[in-house]
């Protein structure tokens, strides 16, 4: 038995027992099931080597969801991600099996990216918004304009109206 094997057998533990939850808020901010596997799994294998270093799994878990939003929002300052726009095409059959297409979805994917960040992580997330500032390094009046404004387009989202 190698040092690493202890390490290995608690992160695929935490890996099977929180997956689906860290793939629902990556969903939530990504509006694209590949791209939210993608960010998950960027997450977790650039946290991987840390596991061993955090004292329980909640803490970990932050350490994870931080490296998570900060890595999404390194993603849209790209170009790349800045010229994609949600559509009504679905795609493949396949990899929607996991991801149900919700009016709150349409209503989140309508949203600009970094209102959309804030509402997950501030509502869906739970997090405080000095937290919400740490992780997205930005100021707390930020957090609570765009918290704020994006809440008052949700209210209005057709898709919401029901």
């Amino acid at each position: 038995m190698t040092r690493f094997e202890p390490v290995t057998a608690g992160f695929d533990q935490y890996v099977e027992r929180r997956a689906a939850e860290l793939y629902w808020s990556a969903w939530l901010l990504t509006g694209d099931h590949q791209h939210a596997e993608d960010l998950v799994q960027t997450a977790l294998s650039k946290t991987y080597q840390r596991y061993g270093s955090f004292d329980n799994d909640r803490h970990f878990e932050s350490y994870v969801r931080t490296t998570m939003y900060r890595t999404f929002v390194s993603w849209w300052r790209r170009r790349s991600w800045r010229s994609e726009l949600p559509t009504d095409d679905a795609p493949d059959r396949s990899s929607q099996d996991r991801t149900p297409d919700t009016d709150l979805h349409r209503a989140l994917a309508a949203l600009p990216r970094l209102q959309r960040t804030v509402l997950v992580l501030r509502y869906f997330d739970d997090l405080p918004i000095r937290q919400v500032a740490e992780v997205l390094r930005i100021p707390e009046g930020t957090v609570a304009s765009h918290a704020s404004r994006g809440l008052a387009a949700l209210r209005q989202s057709p898709h919401l109206k029901d």
